[in-house]
Formats: C-alpha cells, structure tokens, sequence
C-alpha cells in the first residue's frame, strides 16, 4: 500500500459500490462524475489495487473491491460508533444524521418535524429521504425511518411514536353516483383507489371487523404508488379509498370526505425505527425522543367506532 486511504473516498468508494454507478452517486453527494472517478482511481492508487470493473454500459466490483468494501464498512462504522458514543457522554447530539420516512408522512409530518429539531441542536447535519417502498436501514445508512404500519422486522428495534388506523374513505359526489357499501363484500363492485405504497399488499386490504381480520381483493381503474395521488383521486370522487387517519381526518372533519364500512380498519401506528439501541447513539436518541413529544403534541387519533 502507498498511502493510507481517504476516509471520504473510502466512502465514496461505498456508495459506488452499493448502486453500480459512478453518476447515481455523484447526484447523490452533489458531485460530477468526473470527480467520483477521481476519487475511485486515488483510492485504488492509495491501495494499489482494482476495485471495479467498468465498460460504457456498466460498472461491477472486482475481487479485490469485495475485501475492500467489507474492510470499509467496519473501518466506517467502527468511527462513526466512536463518534457517537462521545457525543452520547457529552449529552450533546452531533454530526450527520440521516432520516427517511414514506412519501405523505414524510412531508406532513417529519419535515416540519425536523425544522424544530435543526433549530434546537444546530451542531446536526441532518437530511430526510422520502420513499414510496421499505428502506433498508444498514444497507442504505440510514440512521431512523419514521414509518407507518405495525409490521417490523424482528432485527430492527421500534419505538412507538403514535396509535394510527386506516380507514375507508370516499367522497360524497362519488356515494351518491354509486351508492355507500353496506358489507365488506360490496367493496367488490365498487371502484377502489388501490396504493402500492411501501407494506401495503397490491389490490387487497386486510381490515378488522366486528368478525376479526379479514382480506377483500379490490380493484378499479386508477392505482398508483402514490398515496397522497390516490387522496387526491377521492376528493374527485374516483373512488373509495383506504388511508391513514393522519392524511384524511382534516377531509373527514371538513365533509370533503366521509368515512365508510365504520366498522372496519387496519391497524398502521407509526413508529420511530432503529438498528441499535439508544445508548449509543446521542443523535439518534435525541430524534426518537423529539419525534415522540412532537406526535403527542399534534396528533390524536379518536376511538374506533366497532
């Protein structure tokens, strides 16, 4: 080995390595390409070895990237673990702490959230990616995922911020054109905005009725993965519409909206999701806590009607 190899491109190296593309991630960091390639040739000067293979139309690890990336992992996070358990004795949250939430949570809720959280510990550098699927939290560098519905994996650690339901939903125009379902089996004949949305099944709900669970298969003309435009779907009177409480109590409150079937709904708390326990992790501790006092300060979810 020549010289002892950047942290940073150590990290850069990570990041191409993890999405098989020089430009995914120079769009990523704000950088050119030009630059992460750069970058990639000086670590593989520093280390005296090649760690991908390129052509014009893609880019693989080679033998050597493999050992390389898994030395870079825990040299990284062995740092950052150093850093957070300093900042932890210190009682004082810092560095970059990275958050990611679905699509409608994420901008009615988490942002404004972490607007007050920047304010308050001004030493976080702290950045919010939204998704319309499951992030994986190692893979990926995540520090929190702030997210909807109850089921988590057993590996992950999950701290409950707010109790939350779906709950069907249409708009008046579209009842009296086709009239108010009665059953859960009427759902059937009706059209239904179906969401492929992070956990959410394609085209079938599992509610909880007055006999327990139970599965409808639902379909109709519009779908999408975008919850906020099948909302938006069933203030035009589309069709019926199931979602989260959070997103479509105003609508109810206003008559834009009237709620369905009362009787059934899907359980979806929302939750504040970590890989290690707080202890470590000042920033991390910090943002679950703030999440917390910031959901009960401004959300409460009624009582179900059975």
């Amino acid at each position: 080995m020549n010289n002892l190899p950047s942290l940073d491109d150590l990290n850069i190296f990570l990041q191409v390595a993890k999405r098989a593309s020089f430009s995914a991630v120079a769009e990523e960091l704000g950088m050119s390409a030009a630059f992460v390639s750069k970058r990639i040739r000086a670590l593989e000067e520093d280390l005296g070895v090649r760690l991908f293979h390129r052509t014009t139309r893609r880019v693989t690890i080679s033998e050597e990237g493999e050992r390389v990336y898994l030395w870079a992992l825990q040299i990284l996070e062995t740092l950052q673990q150093m850093g957070d358990q300093l900042s932890a004795s210190k009682r004082e949250p810092a560095g970059q702490l990275r958050i990611a939430s679905s699509l409608g949570l994420g901008r009615r809720y988490v942002a404004p959230a972490l607007s007050e959280l920047a304010a308050r510990y001004p030493r976080l550098d702290i950045r919010l990616d939204v998704h319309d699927r499951l992030v994986d939290l190692v893979a990926e560098g995540v520090d929190l995922d702030i997210r909807v519905g109850n089921a988590i994996a057993p590996n992950l650690i999950a701290k409950p911020l707010a109790r939350n339901r779906r709950v069907l939903c249409a708009s008046p125009e579209y009842l009296e054109r086709r009239g108010k379902p009665r059953a859960l089996a009427d759902l059937a004949s009706h059209d239904c905005l179906v969401i492929k949305e992070r956990d959410h099944p394609f085209g079938l709900w599992h509610l909880r009725g007055p006999e327990g669970e139970e599965t409808v298969r639902v379909r109709g003309g519009l779908s999408t993965n975008h919850g906020e435009v099948a909302h938006q779907w069933c203030l035009d009177g589309r069709g019926i519409l199931l979602r989260s409480w959070w997103d479509v109590h105003d609508c109810l409150a206003s008559g834009q909206l009237v709620q369905v079937l009362e009787s059934y709904q899907q359980d979806a708390d929302i939750w504040a999701v970590y890989t290690s326990r707080l202890e470590g992790s000042a920033k991390v501790r910090v943002a679950v806590e703030f999440f917390r006092q910031y959901f009960a300060e401004r959300y409460q979810l009624p009582a179900a009607r059975g």
